[in-house]
């Protein structure tokens, strides 16, 4: 009878371990999906699958919720969806129906709380008490994470900065900065190179609004203009716009402006076929720009 019993056991815990394997193996295809749509060259397409493609993700998480690889997706797949496609959208119809660009940024918002949150549960794999550390030390918190966490640590400020930025109306959120801006110091810091400079484009825009720094904040934004363009050797059109829209207007550097929009949209998206959705994306917002050029510069 004993013998009954332990086979039953082990049969048991066998069915748990292959059902969990097989999750595993599902929930590691997926996470590094990513690179169908970021090889798509058309964003059309992408917006119309990508709903399907992150409500799947999040699925997959009520079964498999301590898996890094989704958590980092899902966290990178709201905020590239709300970024492109809700966001872009907002603004260019904000001089022409309000109503409907309010709701596209507060939905934009919502998901990028969402992908903050994904974030600091990935984060939490590493650090459980991730959240209240942030809150009450935020440079010793992000600290401890090590180069593994890098993607973690990425997804989780963009997605925090973009919402920060979608609420400038919110004390709450605004006195999240430190936290958010620890997270992304301790990414350069861990892998400076990350993404071609992805940490490096994100600062030239972050710069400008950052809390305590030495020295000029559109320098600072220049320098990582110069380090982002190196790591992307030249292919990559997101740190040209950024840098328009950061330094180049505020400075109102016209001719800088147009220059630097032109030079992205001089890039060719097949050059880099894994970059190639996210180049078309940014050609878009630059042709944009340019077209409210008028508005932008009093001369």
């Amino acid at each position: 009878m004993k013998s009954i019993i332990a086979m039953a056991v082990v049969a048991a815990l066998s069915g748990c371990s292959l059902k969990q394997y097989a999750l595993n193996n599902v929930s590691d295809a997926l996470a590094n999906g990513g690179g169908a749509f970021a090889v798509d060259d058309d964003p059309d397409l992408v917006r119309a699958a990508a709903p399907f493609s992150l409500k799947l993700t999040e699925s997959l998480l009520t079964e498999n919720p301590r898996h890094r690889g989704l958590l980092v997706a899902a966290a990178r797949g709201f905020t590239q969806y709300a970024y492109a496609f809700l966001q872009q959208e907002a603004e260019e119809m904000e001089e022409t129906d309000i109503a409907k660009a309010t709701a596209l940024q507060q939905r934009a918002a919502r998901l990028y709380r969402r992908a903050r949150d994904y974030g600091l549960r990935a984060l939490a794999l590493t650090r459980p008490d991730v959240a209240r550390e942030l809150h009450d030390d935020p440079r010793r918190a992000a600290a401890q994470f090590s180069i593994a966490d890098v993607p973690a640590l990425y997804w989780t400020a963009a997605a925090w900065a973009a919402l920060i930025a979608s609420r400038k109306d919110s004390a709450e959120l605004l006195a999240e900065l430190p936290a958010m801006e620890a997270l992304i110091d301790r990414a350069l810091e861990l892998d400076e190179p990350y993404e071609h400079g992805a940490i490096h484009t994100f600062l030239i825009g972050y710069e400008p609004a950052r809390l305590t720094a030495q020295g000029d904040a559109a320098e600072r934004s220049r320098a990582h203009f110069v380090r982002a363009v190196e790591l992307s050797a030249g292919a990559e059109a997101a740190p040209f716009i950024a840098l328009a829209e950061s330094v180049s207007v505020p400075q109102q550097r016209r001719a800088e402006f147009e220059a630097l929009l032109k030079q992205a949209l001089g890039i060719d998206p097949d050059e880099r076929a894994e970059n190639r959705l996210a180049n078309l994306v940014a050609q878009r917002r630059a042709r944009w720009l340019l077209v409210r050029t008028e508005r932008l510069f009093i001369d």
